[in-house]
């Protein structure tokens, strides 16, 4: 897989990810009250926008041909 997320792109997935997974996850839970669909979207949604910023790749990226990755 070619790496096509770097810099600011990164960073921000890499730090809001887990925000929003984190809401997701006291949404399932009940602390923050919006309902167990969208605390499992949120979890889901942050789960993957994480992990495209670890592995530096996005699908949607490559789909529409958009690069961010530094070379």
């Amino acid at each position: 897989m070619e790496q096509n997320v770097g810099g600011f792109d990164r960073t921000a997935r890499l730090v809001g990810g887990p925000i929003v997974a984190l809401v997701g996850i006291l949404g399932l839970l009940q602390f923050v009250p919006v309902g167990t669909a969208v605390g499992a979207a949120l979890l889901a949604v942050g789960l993957v926008v994480f992990g495209t910023g670890v592995t530096q790749f996005c699908l949607l990226h490559r789909l529409l041909g958009i690069n961010t990755c530094q070379r």
